[in-house]
C-alpha cells in the first residue's frame, strides 16, 4: 500500500509543478489520509521542496490509520503550535519559493499565521486537486469500502431479527451502531438515522425518544467506517402487521425510483441524468416539492463527497467511482419511505453496476 500512496503524492506534485509551485501543504483530513496513509487529529501534509512530512501534534492511533513508511513523521511539541505553520516554515527553511495550500480548508486566521512565518513565500491556491484524485478509487479502496458494506448489512441483519415494538429511536440506533463495532467497524460513518411512524421517510433524521409502534414504517440509514472508507445503507420496513395499501403504493414507488437510478450508472452518464431517471418518477406521482437536493452522492474517506447526483450537477460519471443513490417520500403526519444503497459504477463489459449494500429491499414486516 505504500507505493501507492508515493503514487498519489507525485501526481499531487506534477500538478503543483505544471502551476508553479515548488510545494504544498495539505490539511482537508480526508486528503492527508488519502496521500499520507493516516490523518492524527490536527495532522497536515507537506510534499516537497525537499522531502514529504506528515507533522501532527499527536501521534497516530489505530484509527487514525498507519502513515506511509516512505514519510517523515514529525510529532510536535505541544508548545510547538499549528501544524499548518510550521510545515509552513519548514518549507521555507528548505527553499521553497511558493506554496499551494488549500484554501477551501484552512480558516482565514490559520492562513495569515502561515504567510507570517514565511512572508516572501508565494501563497497559490491548490484548489480541490486532491479531491478530484480521489474521485475514482482504486480496487484496494473498493475493498474496503466493500468490507465497510458488510458489516453495514451484518449489523442491520441482527437488528431485524430482534424485538422491535416498545424500543425508542434512539435506542435503536445506539444499538445498531455498537454492532457496527462489534462487526470490526472503526465506527459508524456518520450518526445513525432510526426514524418511525410519522417521522419514518426524512432524509437524516435525529433519532428521538418516539418508540416503535404496531404499524409503523421504520426508516434505518447507517453505515461504517471500515479503514477510514465509508459506506451508507438505508431501508424501510413495517411493523408487527401486514403494511397498508398506502404504504404498499408507497414503497413500490420509491423502490422504482431507486432502481431508475441504480440502473443508469454506467461510465459516461452525466450525474445530473442519474438523478433526472429517479427523481422524474417521484415528481410524476406528485412528490416532486418535498424531495431531496441530491438523489445521491460519492463516499470514500467522507461519507458526502463528489459526484453529486443532482439536478444541476456538473460533469459524468467514471468507473470504479462509488456512489450511493437514495430517494425517498415523506409524508407529514404519515410517514415515508427511503431506500439506500452504496455501488460502484463499472462498465457493462464487468457486470454494471456493482452493489455493496445487499440486504434485501422487500417490503418486510418485522
Amino acid at each position: 500500500m505504500g507505493e501507492v500512496f508515493g503514487v498519489r503524492r507525485g501526481r499531487l506534485r506534477e500538478q503543483c509543478a505544471a502551476n508553479g509551485s515548488a510545494a504544498a501543504l495539505v490539511s482537508r483530513p480526508a486528503n492527508v489520509r488519502y496521500l499520507a496513509g493516516a490523518a492524527p487529529p490536527d495532522a497536515v501534509l507537506l510534499l516537497g521542496p525537499g522531502e514529504d512530512v506528515l507533522l501532527c501534534p499527536y501521534p497516530a492511533a489505530p484509527a487514525d490509520g498507519r502513515p506511509d513508511d516512505a514519510l517523515r513523521v514529525t510529532v510536535l511539541p505541544g508548545s510547538a503550535g499549528d501544524p499548518a505553520v510550521a510545515a509552513a516554515e519548514l518549507a521555507r527553511t528548505a527553499g521553497a519559493d511558493s506554496i499551494a495550500v488549500e484554501e477551501h480548508h484552512l480558516t482565514v486566521s490559520r492562513h495569515r499565521a502561515v504567510r507570517s512565518v514565511a512572508p516572501r513565500v508565494r501563497l497559490t491556491d491548490l484548489g480541490h486537486s486532491v479531491e478530484q484524485l480521489r474521485l475514482v478509487k482504486d480496487e484496494e479502496e473498493i475493498a474496503c469500502l466493500r468490507i465497510a458494506a458488510e458489516i453495514t448489512d451484518q449489523a442491520l441483519g441482527e437488528l431485524l431479527e430482534s424485538i422491535l415494538v416498545g424500543r425508542t429511536e434512539r435506542h435503536l440506533a445506539l444499538e445498531l451502531e455498537r454492532r457496527l463495532v462489534d462487526h470490526g467497524a472503526d465506527g459508524p460513518a456518520f450518526p445513525t438515522s432510526v426514524a418511525t411512524g410519522p417521522n419514518s421517510g426524512r432524509a437524516a433524521h435525529r433519532p428521538s425518544d418516539r418508540r416503535v409502534e404496531e404499524g409503523d414504517f421504520l426508516t434505518v440509514c447507517l453505515g461504517a467506517d471500515y479503514r477510514g472508507y465509508r459506506c451508507e445503507i438505508g431501508r424501510t420496513f413495517v411493523i408487527g402487521t401486514t403494511p397498508a395499501d398506502w404504504q404498499i403504493e408507497l414503497y413500490d414507488l420509491v423502490f422504482a425510483a431507486q432502481r431508475a437510478g441504480r440502473e443508469a450508472l454506467v461510465p459516461g452518464a452525466a450525474c445530473r441524468d442519474v438523478d433526472r431517471a429517479a427523481r422524474q418518477i417521484l415528481d410524476a406521482a406528485g412528490h416532486g416539492d418535498g424531495l431531496s437536493a441530491a438523489t445521491g452522492h460519492g463516499v470514500g474517506l467522507e461519507i458526502d463527497e463528489d459526484p453529486q447526483l443532482t439536478p444541476v450537477a456538473m460533469g459524468k460519471l467514471d468507473a470504479c467511482v462509488p456512489v450511493t443513490v437514495e430517494p425517498g417520500v415523506h409524508l407529514p403526519g404519515r410517514g415515508g419511505v427511503r431506500i439506500d444503497d452504496t455501488l460502484v459504477v463499472r462498465q457493462e463489459a464487468d457486470g454494471g453496476p456493482e452493489l455493496l449494500t445487499i440486504t434485501t429491499k422487500e417490503l418486510l414486516a418485522l
